[in-house]
């Protein structure tokens, strides 16, 4: 009976796949990959294993996510071992839930492996700690990708006002946006912050500012990237062990 693997990639090192990831895609009959994962990963597969490329970019969808939802459900009719991966982790905007549900009112079964999410790993290679005692004990992980001026927006901003870290994925093309509504909404225009461009890979680039003047600072770095917002990107000053 097929079975489908949900599959988190991580965020670019190979390394930091983890052990049955790697596993299911050295047995994959199929693998349905999107732009972000290591297109180096590929090489793991059997050389008899078909690989199919449904990768979207910003302001261009190439396959809209119903018909990627199908084009799994179709491959699981076909194939034994599935494998849909994700860069990061498929549960953290990877919408690998709808995935996953679309696969289940079909009768498919599937497995979630999770990928060692950006939000964490890619903060953590530029010397940025999170969470860090004396600095915060919290932080959270906000999608970028919606406008902060959307009308029917589904993120909270009022609650940003508390002195934690926020993360944003897929946030490099509203960051004028995110950072004039930070400021709007009563932090401080000094508070630090951090974009981080194709973390943990040979190709990792940080720029480092304040939401006063971040935009300017990133308006040439290369996607994708993840924003970084709090007293913690201080740290990266002593702590930037990857670049060193």
């Amino acid at each position: 009976m097929s079975k489908v693997y949900l599959t988190g990639a991580g965020p670019g090192d190979l390394e930091l796949m983890t052990l049955k990831s790697v596993r299911v895609i050295k047995e994959a009959d199929i693998i349905i990959y999107d732009k972000l994962a290591n297109p180096e990963i590929l090489k793991m597969a059997k050389e008899s294993c078909v690989f199919k490329f449904v990768g979207k970019e910003f302001g261009k969808h190439l396959i809209p996510q119903d018909e990627i939802n199908e084009i799994i459900y179709q491959a699981a009719l076909k194939h034994e071992n599935v494998v849909r991966l994700k860069g990061g982790d498929p549960f953290v905007f990877g919408r690998g839930g709808e995935e996953a549900l679309y696969l289940k009112d079909r009768g498919i079964k599937f497995e979630i492996i999770p990928g060692i999410t950006s939000s964490i790993s890619v903060p953590a290679y530029a010397g940025i700690p999170v969470t860090n005692r004396g600095y915060t004990c919290s932080f959270r992980v906000v999608t970028g990708h919606e406008a902060p001026n959307k009308k029917d927006s589904q993120i909270n901003w009022e609650s940003f006002i508390a002195d934690e870290t926020i993360v944003f994925l897929m946030g490099i093309h509203n960051i004028k946006l995110i950072s004039k509504k930070l400021i709007k909404i009563g932090k401080p225009s000094s508070t630090p912050c951090a974009v981080i461009s194709r973390g943990t890979t040979k190709e990792q680039k940080v720029v480092v500012g304040t939401l006063e003047d971040i935009v300017e600072k990133a308006k040439d770095i290369p996607t994708p990237a993840i924003i970084v917002v709090g007293e913690v990107v201080k740290l990266r000053e002593d702590l930037k062990w990857f670049e060193e």
